[in-house]
């Protein structure tokens, strides 16, 4: 199964940006639902009106998932009137969406890259404790990462135990280089890139238009205000 986030940001855009981001998290929602992709909001950063966000982040689960998110990864454009400011002239408003890096892959430790070091158990429980080297010291030669384990009398046991908990420190590891990989991520807000958008939405009804419909409609007026100038 594979999984990838989006991040859809307004790029520290004003209002009418921060409320196509709300705009295009229901619409993608609604969209990856008639998909039979899972989801989950990551992360949602509210804007300064009410119902706008600065930005979102969803992660997204499934067969599909990546076909899924190429046709959404890019710039998107919104045509309309700003609600917020009534008079204002500006009519195109741009937001992004990006994806960001997310590794899901199982990770398992290979013997040859951890070294073992038995030493003699420390603290209560008797001459024999203390006399016999059970206790085990193992280092994952990779990461650097060790750890040491004291638990059992027996040196297999604590071998098998210091093997698990590398393990799970990697794994934190991992978690950890995600989180610094979005915040990379977060850091491309300002850097959207007007023109050639993936998507058009249109209207306070944030519909899509047929594109090849709407030239014709374009065309066909132009030519309209051609032959009323001419008749007059």
């Amino acid at each position: 199964m594979d999984t990838i986030i989006l991040q859809i940001t307004s790029g520290r855009g004003p209002a009418e940006c921060c409320w196509v981001v709300a705009q295009l998290l229901k619409y993608i929602i609604k969209e990856a639902k008639n998909a039979n992709i899972s989801y989950n909001i990551m992360h949602r950063e509210k804007g300064v009106e009410n119902g706008t966000l600065f930005s979102a982040s969803i992660k997204f689960e499934g067969k599909n998932v990546e076909a899924f998110s190429k046709q959404w990864i890019g710039t998107i454009l919104w045509i309309g009137q700003s609600e917020f400011r009534k008079f204002h002239k500006r009519k195109n408003w741009f937001v992004s969406i990006n994806s960001i890096t997310f590794s899901n892959d199982k990770f398992e430790i290979c013997d040859k890259d951890i070294s073992f070091q038995a030493i003699r158990s420390g603290g209560p429980g008797g001459q024999h404790v203390n006399k016999v080297s059970t206790a085990i010291r193992a280092k994952h030669i990779p990461t650097g990462l060790h750890v040491l384990v004291s638990e059992s009398r027996s040196q297999f046991q604590n071998k098998k135990l210091a093997k698990q908990r590398l393990l799970e420190l990697i794994k934190l590891e991992q978690i950890d280089q995600q989180k610094c990989n979005m915040q990379t991520e977060w850091k491309n807000h300002s850097e959207i890139q007007r023109g050639n958008p993936i998507r058009t939405f249109y209207g306070s009804d944030f519909k899509v238009r047929n594109e090849k419909t709407n030239y014709k409609q374009k065309r066909n007026s132009l030519k309209n205000n051609l032959r009323k100038e001419l008749q007059e």
